[in-house]
């Protein structure tokens, strides 16, 4: 699962902004430092939703290659009640 989450590096020590959901304890991280005056945060944010959906396609193609898949019926049938949506 890929996670990103924003922080500050104070004092030897990293504090993050927000806890990371469904992170389990031990997990491997990478850190990237930041110029401050240099990061256009509008493009960070978008980077980071392009790896997000990046790892949302992986996730999709190992659940398809290890057959965990369901009919398109099934899919319809969930999205219409999920979104109120009639036939």
């Amino acid at each position: 699962m890929l996670k990103t989450v924003t922080g500050i590096y104070q004092n030897g020590q990293i504090h993050l902004a927000e806890q990371p959901e469904e992170i389990h304890e031990l997990s491997q991280v990478l850190v990237t430092f930041l110029n401050a005056s240099t990061v256009d945060s509008a493009k960070l944010r978008q980077l980071i939703e392009q790896l997000e959906t990046i790892e949302g396609i992986q996730q999709g193609f190992e659940e398809l290659n290890a057959g965990q898949t369901r009919n398109i019926s099934s899919f319809i049938q969930e999205m219409q009640q999920k979104y109120d949506i009639s036939d």
